[in-house]
Parts: C-alpha cells; structure tokens; sequence
C-alpha cells in the first residue's frame, strides 16, 4: 500500500474519469465523497473528493509493470481534455504484459 500526496485536490470528476479504467463505487457510509476505484489484478484507489492524499494498493506481483499506468492515469486526467484512446491503447499493453506475468502466455 502507498499513500500519494497530490498537487493539487481530487476533483469531482477524477473518480468518473477512473471509471472508464476498472469499477468505480462511492462509499457514503465512510464519509460523504469517498470512492473507491478497483482495477482487479492491477491496484485500487481509495480517497475523498476534494483532498489531496490517495490510498493505493498494487498487487504485488505486477507492481512494477503497473505503476507507470498508474502515474499516466493521474497526469492524463484532465477536466473534459483526456486522450482515452491512448490510455486504452496503453491499458491494453498493460494488461497483456500483466496477464502473462500472472497467468503465463
């Protein structure tokens, strides 16, 4: 698990755009605005709209092959300005490599 101070706070819409990655459920009963994104096999997100701290939890044996999506996923994040056609091409490649690491070719 790592903890990730943000340069700015988590909008509104960062949990939304997460969604377009994996599965996305906001968790009321924790706290108003906290979410939790989960993308099985890679890592999940956890964290409140508006702060500036993220929990993340890799799984460890593809945390090398994922950490780097991860950071494109929070420099990509753009109100209404992402490339998710990129970003899937380079989930797809991901995925492969992470697939074969865990399941084999």
């Amino acid at each position: 698990m790592k903890e990730y101070l943000l340069d700015a706070p988590v909008p509104a819409g960062f949990f939304s755009y997460l969604g377009n990655f994996g599965e996305v459920e906001a968790l009321p009963n924790i706290g108003e605005g906290f979410y939790k994104f989960e993308k099985p096999d890679w890592f999940s997100i956890k964290g409140f709209i508006d702060d500036t701290t993220v929990e993340v939890r890799f799984r460890k044996e593809v945390i090398d092959l994922t950490v780097d999506f991860l950071y494109l996923l929070f420099s990509s994040y753009r109100e209404g300005a992402m490339d998710l056609p990129m970003l899937r091409q380079r989930e797809q490649a991901v995925g492969k490599r992470v697939r074969e690491h865990l399941y084999g070719p």
